[in-house]
């Protein structure tokens, strides 16, 4: 049988599938899908952030351990320094390794730390094994003190002993607190969430938080409460339950047959910054294995995994925090001299303020040097500015035309609300031709599934400035979805490094 990857087919039919604009309005959750979705706001602790910490801790604590024991024991000022400190690195280093390929760095590992030692005694050892014929072949290990060797693999085991008994603690009482957790959503009713439920509930050290269900159909043919868990509303009120929430995944409850419905709530749901899972315990087709993902052993086919997530948000934070105080220092000059030239220049504040849609459609405060006089100026951004616009001071026009007006975005992007990179953030209610943005491109929305930025790759490619067409504010779309689809700190930088020269093309910027 030919074995087939459902994830591509399903994603791009629904994206294909513009049955909903969603978004298009704020939909009224009722009382208790909004309770429940106030429960949840919270932000919770990622297990691969979790385990990715737990490497780097006992990563840190062998090679401390290591030359705390060398300067106990060895001294300050023997000749070998470097030599003990490259087997140290090189050791700690080759023990996480082995750990992670013995399955040592599991949530299930860490949750229960007696059923892990033997496994972390053996790596441990096999570590000592490998460093001791190194040594042997190099014909260097007599100048390594024995004593030394022995007590850093006494210390070293010791030491993550009490590191995992310490870890498996903390993660019970997270646990319980539902500080780590993944939460998810139901889609779909009847006997197949049900059983999915089920089946969810049966895995050991499960960390799937459940947190309801939702399905367009009515309660005769989707009962209210499934498996104890209550129906809390349509799937257009999900999309407003999980602006308000912080879901992390939801699974679609359907049989992989019924395909016309499958592609209806995927084109609903395509949009938010979240996993959407296929539930496949229930189907008896066979997908290649790489399509398929697990909680516990029931498997779930793969349609949409939420951009930009784990550690590949902290880098790209790390990166938003470093290029963002490099701009402060660089461009502050021209932030004074702006400042003054715009108090000089008319009465008002020197910053502008607006509300725009940040990530996962939240209203963020965008900071702008003030280039309207202020009588004048248009929070809503309802009308655009147009070329000769009388709004728009002498100062303004200038700073509008070589985009000095939006440098006070590096104090958003450094404090987190903006992203030095990523879709440019529009006003709330900023219109095309009478029409909000959203009305006018289908999945709009699915610009916010990631961080909004002070430059991006529409406007690289030419899309900045006046959007007085419905073809400019697709085209937008278009190079924003693009980039949240092909994100890499790479390509970042390539976006930031070509802003300078871009900037040069100033014939749609008024």
């Amino acid at each position: 049988m030919n074995q087939v990857d459902p994830k591509r087919i399903y994603a791009s039919k629904a994206r294909q599938t513009g049955i909903l604009k969603a978004g298009s309005e704020q939909t009224k959750l009722n009382p208790i899908a909004w309770q429940v979705a106030q429960q949840y706001k919270r932000e919770t602790m990622s297990p691969v952030m979790v385990l990715g910490v737990m490497r780097l801790v006992e990563l840190s604590m062998l090679l401390l351990t290591g030359i705390a024991l060398y300067f106990a024991y060895v001294g300050f000022s023997a000749p070998l320094f470097w030599h003990y400190m490259t087997v140290v690195g090189g050791g700690s280093v080759l023990a996480i390794v082995i750990y992670q390929f013995t399955g040592c760095y599991d949530m299930r590992a860490l949750r229960n730390p007696s059923g892990s030692m033997g496994r972390i005694f053996v790596a441990w050892m096999a570590t000592f094994a490998a460093l001791a014929l190194t040594g042997f072949f190099l014909k260097i290990s007599d100048s390594f003190s024995r004593f030394w060797l022995g007590a850093w693999f006494v210390c070293g085991f010791g030491t993550l002993l009490m590191l995992r008994i310490t870890a498996s603690q903390l993660l019970r009482r997270w646990a319980r607190n539902g500080t780590i957790e993944r939460r998810a959503v139901i889609v779909g009713g009847g006997a197949n969430a049900e059983d999915l439920i089920r089946s969810i509930e049966q895995q050991p050290y499960n960390d799937i938080r459940i947190c309801g269900l939702f399905d367009d159909r009515d309660d005769l043919r989707s009962p209210p409460v499934v498996a104890g868990y209550p129906k809390l509303g349509t799937i257009t009120e999900l999309v407003e339950f999980t602006r308000i929430a912080r879901i992390d995944m939801l699974i679609v409850a359907l049989p992989i047959s019924a395909e016309k419905r499958v592609l209806s709530l995927l084109s609903k749901l395509w949009v938010l910054p979240v996993d959407i899972r296929l539930s496949a315990h229930a189907n008896h087709l066979r997908f290649r294995p790489r399509a398929y993902s697990y909680i516990g052993s029931v498997p779930m086919l793969d349609i949409f995994d939420r951009p930009i997530n784990d550690w590949d948000s902290v880098a790209k934070r790390g990166f938003d925090i470093v290029f963002s105080l490099i701009g402060i220092v660089l461009f502050s000059p021209i932030m004074l001299a702006t400042a003054i030239a715009i108090k000089l220049d008319s009465k008002g504040p020197v910053l502008f303020r607006q509300k725009r849609h940040g990530f996962n459609n939240e209203a963020i405060e965008v900071l702008k040097f003030r280039s309207m006089y202020v009588e004048q100026c248009d929070p809503t951004a309802k009308a655009a500015v147009t070329k000769n616009d009388p709004r728009v001071t002498r100062v303004g026009r200038f700073i509008r035309k070589a985009s000095i007006d939006e440098l006070p975005q590096f104090f958003n992007a450094l404090f987190g609300s903006l992203s030095l990179v990523g879709p440019r953030p529009h006003a709330v209610a900023a219109q095309a031709h009478n029409r909000l943005y959203e009305e006018v491109v289908d999945g709009y929305f699915a610009r916010h599934k990631v961080k909004p930025g002070v430059t991006g790759w529409a406007q690289i490619n030419g899309w900045r400035g006046e959007i007085d067409t419905d073809e400019k504010i697709r085209k937008r779309t278009e190079y924003d979805l693009y980039y949240i689809e092909n994100w890499s700190l790479w390509f970042d930088l390539k976006i930031l490094l070509l802003t300078p020269i871009r900037l040069l093309d100033t014939e749609n910027a008024y």
